[in-house]
């Protein structure tokens, strides 16, 4: 069985994006050192991407090369865009699809937000381990990392790395 692994930016007050959904904050990050902490090298252990509407939207309004052009991309919506290479839209029978997907053969599967999404998979028990990158800002308000949680889960720090960015990157495990 896949691992439904959660890699995400957030702030310090533990949002994903602004009020209206931007992702502008991040790309207005300082990087002198154009470091990419570690994200090319953990792609490679995802053969699937599942990702919000809204993010989607806003991942391409970014004027950035598509991040995952090596993986089949699932964009759960309520609106169908029509197919594209290597991305499929789910409207329907969310949890069911990716049940579905989870159970296929084949590398883990990066859940890359947005938040909408990320409550959806947690409420259904669906998330196993998570990335999150601290990115050294408070937004104030924007959308929240776990909005409408409805249920207390258990996770076990794995990891942390902290990189001269001042990002910090820890990951989790959920106890089972």
């Amino acid at each position: 069985m896949k691992k439904i692994i959660l890699y995400i930016a957030a702030s310090l007050d533990q949002r994903i994006a602004e009020p209206d959904g931007s992702l502008e904050w991040l790309t207005g990050f300082p990087n002198p050192s154009k470091a990419d902490h570690s994200y090319k090298d953990l792609l490679t252990s995802f053969d699937t991407v599942l990702i919000g509407g809204r993010a989607y939207r806003e991942l391409l309004n970014m004027d950035v090369i598509w991040p995952y052009q090596e993986q089949i991309t699932y964009v759960v919506s309520h609106h169908d865009w029509g197919k594209e290479e290597n991305i499929h839209f789910i409207t329907e029978n969310v949890i069911e699809t990716i049940s579905a997907l989870r159970n296929e053969q084949g590398k883990d599967i990066l859940l890359a937000g947005g938040g909408e999404l990320i409550s959806m998979l947690f409420a259904a028990d669906l998330v196993d381990e998570m990335q999150i990158c601290y990115i050294p800002i408070i937004l104030g308000e924007g959308i929240s990392l776990f909005p409408k949680q409805p249920k207390e889960s258990k996770w076990d720090l794995k990891k942390s790395t902290v990189y001269d960015s001042g990002i910090i990157k820890v990951e989790y495990k959920k106890i089972s």
